[in-house]
């Protein structure tokens, strides 16, 4: 396929990508080297073909993960050796090149998801590097989506049409004939968003069973005991809590799960999923993500299944609500591909955009996930989730954890960082579009068209931390002002020239010049900085 990496915000000056290239699908009868995320079937071009697994040390003394982050990516690994037996050759090593120094034959590899890991590949010879897996739609598929975007957006000034996500996923429902009718989506309608943007359930309790959980084995004690061994040498450091494993480290455990959501919870997922409850962290979500990030999952399966489910349910009569399959199968095959793609398309030079000038440092509260040093109830308690379980859902991400960021002017790189290293789910290529295009703004509107920056009433509305929390989501000034309601105007009072070019942004601005305390509330946020809340 061609090189999108030149595409908006691609900083390669129209040069050819390598990691880009137009790679194989298949190969000769080679070991296929599998990454510590490419651990599911799919992976493999027959059942029976050998295996290279290398679980590589510096991985986590480079950075400081969540400690379920670090057990869950070696226990995974561990369980695919076990599965395999004296079909993989496993090497505990240092450094990759360590492993595949020892390897006297050729290999062949799924094209890894970052751009690091593809440079490392691709350099190193004797491996053929095939077309990536692990999402629904392929790159050369994108790509030549992308180009008639492209083709289509082209007039004066030879301006390009915006690669948007919805138009991206109604292009891949139909290729790929997912929940279509014909030429038609299901139900007459691509986007049910609108039917699933609904406060908490009013009597506070999830609208959904609790989530099958796998059972811990042999193999996580093994993994917490070399993890407490490194650690106490001072090898390595993480942030978090330990245990117990949440989320599947095999296949089977990740079929199960997926089964357990599309028989009892994908019903109740949609109209509740933006919601936010302080004792009900889980609601109707999935909890697939780490699994499918893993590559324990093929999403095509995914997305067949939850397909499978909801006809199933129209012709038994008992039809599943169509917005809440709609919205789940728009997560996996439009969202999740999208930042996929988009990851590769904007370029390597992406993750340094900094449109809004942001140059705080993560404080150490944050950085740490120290839940009992923040007073703001919605934040506190995002947090303690975090550090207990690595994982909340897409609103505390996006709209606690990223809106508190971009209000106070945290670097978006050194976020991205932080939301790579602090979820289970999280990596390279999932963090960096989401981070600095979609949370952070700092690509100046490439992926959103505005900053997601609101005060407190959005969480007051969509949650029920407000209710007995110290801080009056209503104020923004005095000792009970709302951090998000007063960072909300000191943000727009900070980034006003950046913002004002904005369509979308000029009856906010506007609303700056009635605020007669605003030079107060400013005076208050700069004070405040990014102490605790």
């Amino acid at each position: 396929m061609a090189s999108s990496a030149t595409g908006a915000g691609g900083g390669d000056g129209g040069r050819r990508d390598p990691a880009l290239v137009d790679f194989p699908a298949r190969a000769p009868r080679t070991r296929r080297w599998c990454f510590a995320d490419q651990l599911g079937p799919h992976f493999l071009d027959r059942p029976d073909q050998p295996v290279l697994l290398v679980e590589s040390r510096a991985v986590f003394t480079r950075r400081r993960f969540h400690r379920q982050k670090a057990h869950l990516v070696l226990s995974a690994l561990r369980h695919r050796v076990a599965e395999l037996g004296d079909q993989a050759e496993f090497h505990q090593v240092g450094t990759y090149g360590e492993a595949l120094d020892r390897v006297r034959e050729p290999l062949s590899v799924c094209a890894p998801t970052s751009w690091g890991s593809r440079d490392m590949v691709l350099r190193r010879p004797g491996v053929e590097v095939l077309a990536a897996r692990g999402f629904v739609t392929g790159q050369p598929d994108f790509a030549a989506w992308a180009a008639g975007r492209s083709r289509r957006g082209g007039g004066a000034g030879g301006r390009q049409s915006r690669l948007l996500m919805e138009d991206f996923y109604r292009d891949a429902r139909r290729r790929h004939d997912v929940l279509m009718d014909g030429a038609q989506p299901v139900g007459g309608r691509w986007n049910l968003d609108e039917e699933n943007r609904q406060p908490p359930p009013a009597d506070g309790r999830s609208p959904a069973p609790v989530p099958w959980w796998p059972e811990e084995d042999g193999i996580d004690e093994e993994v917490r005991a070399d993890l407490d061994r490194w650690e106490a040498a001072g090898d390595v450091s993480f942030v978090g809590d330990d245990g117990p494993r949440l989320f599947p480290v095999t296949h089977r455990e990740a079929l199960h799960r997926l089964r357990d959501f599309l028989g009892n919870r994908l019903g109740a997922f949609g109209p509740h999923e933006d919601a936010m409850l302080r004792d009900e962290r889980w609601l109707a979500h999935s909890l697939l993500s780490p699994a499918l990030n893993l590559g324990l999952l093929d999403p095509v399966d995914v997305v067949t299944g939850a397909e499978q489910r909801y006809r199933d349910s129209v012709t038994d009569g008992d039809p599943l609500p169509l917005n809440s399959v709609e919205g789940f199968v728009r997560q996996v095959m439009g969202w999740r591909d999208y930042i996929w793609h988009m990851y590769w398309h904007l370029g390597r030079d992406f993750r340094t955009r900094n449109h809004l000038g942001a140059t705080q440092q993560v404080p150490g509260w944050l950085g740490g996930l120290d839940d009992d040093a923040v007073d703001a109830a919605c934040l506190s308690d995002v947090l303690g989730d975090l550090r207990r379980d690595g994982w909340v859902h897409h609103i505390p991400r996006l709209m606690v954890l990223g809106n508190y960021a971009l209000q106070r002017g945290i670097d978006p790189s050194a976020m991205t960082d932080w939301f790579h290293e602090s979820f289970v789910d999280g990596y390279e290529w999932v963090m960096v579009a989401n981070v600095v295009g979609m949370s952070q703004h700092a690509d100046g509107g490439v992926l959103a068209t505005k900053p997601y920056a609101s005060g407190g009433a959005y969480i007051d509305r969509m949650s029920d931390y407000c209710g007995g929390c110290r801080y009056d989501p209503r104020k923004r000034l005095g000792e009970d002002a709302c951090p998000f309601t007063a960072g909300y105007w000191a943000f727009l009072d900070r980034t006003r020239d950046r913002l004002a070019g904005n369509h979308r942004m000029r009856r906010p601005l506007q609303g700056l010049d009635r605020l007669e305390d605003l030079p107060a509330v400013v005076e208050q946020e700069r004070l405040r900085g990014t102490e605790p809340p």
